[in-house]
């Protein structure tokens, strides 16, 4: 789904979401700004996306981002431009939802931290059930929308 590269470039966010809801084929119920940190296969180092809960499942969705001096830097070397990446796990898949804030009103004082989603899942396999896996990404707002969201016990989220 290369979305950003496709779409002109409209401020806004109305706009954004429904294109994004006509792509994907599924409606948006909460979305965070975040950071993926581990827990999928395909990638290893930390990315900034959109952390969404969709009537499917959980999605991550990161557009690259390249400055000029980058783009101009790559072009010399003949390398390739970043690509989007996408995480999608279905709701089936889903084996429970967690969020990890700090606690103590001191460490939140000296070292704030954003808040934590782990998303603890079954990945796909060719049987039945295939190996439990847990997936974490820092959120910055509207964290709790996305847990009430993202949980199995509660399909429609409500």
């Amino acid at each position: 789904m290369s979305f950003l590269m496709n779409r002109k470039q409209d401020p806004d966010p109305a706009t954004f979401w429904r294109e994004y809801e006509e792509r994907s084929g599924e409606k948006v119920l909460a979305y965070s700004l975040g950071r993926y940190i581990s827990g999928w296969d395909a990638y290893e180092e930390p990315l900034w996306g959109l952390v969404i809960a969709t009537e499917g499942g959980f999605r991550f969705h990161h557009f690259p981002h390249e400055g000029w001096l980058q783009a101009l830097s790559r072009l010399g070397a003949g390398g390739e431009a970043p690509k989007e990446k996408t995480i999608f796990i279905s709701r089936d898949r889903i084996l429970s939802v967690e969020l990890r804030t700090e606690t103590s009103w001191l460490k939140k004082l000296l070292l704030p931290r954003p808040p934590v989603l782990i998303v603890r899942y079954r990945k796909p396999a060719e049987g039945e059930h295939g190996p439990e896996a847990e997936l974490t990404v820092e959120t910055e707002y509207k964290t709790e929308s996305l847990l009430r969201y993202l949980q199995p016990d509660d399909p429609a989220g409500g």
